[in-house]
């Protein structure tokens, strides 16, 4: 069976870059489409062939579903790949790919329906075996039916968007008397960001760890799982540091829960690569989400096993069974992942404009996932990360300290970036001994 002949990468940035690296790899033609605001982005520069679907507003073109379709039809591609962000879990342009005699690469619409529905995931992931995080059991419909389930969950509380992510719709109560002003501001903010204004309810924990599992699938049954990530360095529920393995956990239930998460795959009959999101507290992991896409932070577990996710994620999607099996996986090393954003790094406000000197880090164990260069125009339009920059060691000590020299080395001028925020976090001893939660960025800095 061979793999495609040309696939079309619905996305813009580094992702699109990272995907068209791995086609080229491979020998599979490629298609960018871009905004007229990406007409000089490096992914159109080096894609075989490249369509500007429309004007620089994402709504526009990455969102537009029918002037992508029009691309994929006028450039005969046999595959469509959505990256990350945009409509890669969109249900919709996945099923209108299909419909289109085109191979969507992801799993089903249906799997990215009922995992992008919150309350229908944490209710399908706990008959299927894993712990959850306390909650409403459902919406909540009503402000009485707010102050009873917060009340019987205990405080603090979460309000969240059922249809939502990227901590849009997110409220946090800590007591009785905050309850109808959140129900309703979260109800609100789910309804402009989602166009579904359901909400539900669980109990916010206050120093949970963010450990997520990475899973492949294929069509054949065979599910594999390629460990562990922390992503708890985080902003906003924004995350700006992750790395690969996981430290600090117990093996056993480490063991427990991947056994868990496999099984939980299998029955679900999910195809793809997906990943499962958790929150680590007490010794108990609680199923959070699952996200039906590649994750920016791929790069991490591809570094500390070997194993190019990209090229699994074509390879299935184009019907070939995994080429390893469980027992073949090995986690060797650790790798850290700094997300650079075009971002002020006090405020976190956005910074576009232009590059006017760009000398990215190397060395042996360091990679950089960037699509920008020098003279390059960072857009107002769209997401502020500009570039992954990953370190890879032995020991994680090691990787620290290749990180410290990596960012050090790294020069980006004309905009703000991280690039100062990460110096802070590789010396900070907090950091050094894998000492956070999720709450200890905005504590600290």
């Amino acid at each position: 069976m061979q793999l495609f002949s040309k696939i079309l990468i619905a996305n813009r940035g580094e992702i699109a870059l990272r995907i068209l690296r791995s086609c080229q790899e491979l020998g599979i033609k490629t298609v960018i489409v871009h905004s007229t605001a990406d007409e000089d982005s490096m992914p159109v520069r080096l894609s075989d062939e490249s369509v500007c679907i429309g004007a620089p507003q994402a709504s526009e073109s990455y969102l537009n579903m029918r002037a992508i379709m029009s691309a994929a039809e006028i450039t005969g591609v046999d595959a469509i790949h959505p990256g990350v962000g945009f409509l890669s879990e969109n249900s919709k342009f996945a099923q209108m790919t299909i419909d289109h005699g085109i191979t969507f690469i992801g799993p089903e619409p249906s799997h990215i329906d009922l995992m992008g529905n919150k309350i229908a995931a944490k209710i399908t992931m706990q008959e299927l075996g894993l712990a959850t995080i306390p909650w409403s059991k459902g919406t909540i419909t009503s402000e009485d039916s707010a102050v009873k389930q917060a009340e019987s969950i205990g405080f603090p509380i979460i309000i969240k968007a059922s249809a939502g992510g990227g901590g849009k719709g997110m409220k946090v109560v800590n007591n009785k008397k905050d309850i109808i002003h959140a129900y309703h501001l979260a109800k609100t903010e789910a309804k402009v960001n989602f166009g579904n204004d359901d909400v539900y309810m669980e109990r916010y924990f206050k120093k949970p760890r963010h450990i997520e599992f990475q899973i492949i699938a294929d069509k054949f049954g065979n599910v594999v799982c390629l460990g562990q990530r922390d992503c708890s360095i985080q902003r906003h529920h924004q995350k700006i540091w992750e790395e690969a393995p996981a430290t600090n956990l117990p093996d056993k239930a480490v063991e427990k829960v991947n056994e868990l998460i496999i099984n939980a795959i299998k029955k679900l009959g999910y195809v793809g690569v997906g990943t499962i999101e958790t929150l680590y507290e007490d010794g108990i992991f609680y199923f959070m989400e699952m996200n039906t896409r590649l994750q920016v932070e791929h790069t991490v577990t591809e570094m500390v096993t070997g194993i190019d996710i990209v090229n699994q994620q074509i390879s299935i999607a184009a019907g070939h069974p995994l080429s390893f099996t469980q027992k073949d996986v090995h986690v060797r090393g650790h790798a850290i992942e700094c997300r650079i954003n075009a971002e002020d790094p006090s405020t976190f406000f956005p910074s576009p404009g232009k590059v006017k000197t760009y000398h990215p880090a190397g060395g042996l164990g360091v990679r950089v996932d960037s699509h920008i260069y020098s003279g390059y125009n960072i857009p107002t339009y769209y997401d502020s990360l500009i570039c992954k920059l990953v370190s890879y060691a032995t020991t994680r000590d090691a990787c620290l300290s290749k990180m410290r020299r990596a960012l050090k080395e790294f020069v980006i001028d004309g905009v703000s970036t991280l690039i100062p925020l990460h110096q802070k976090l590789v010396d900070n001893n907090d950091v050094a001994h894998a000492d956070y939660d999720i709450h200890w960025l905005s504590r600290n800095y």
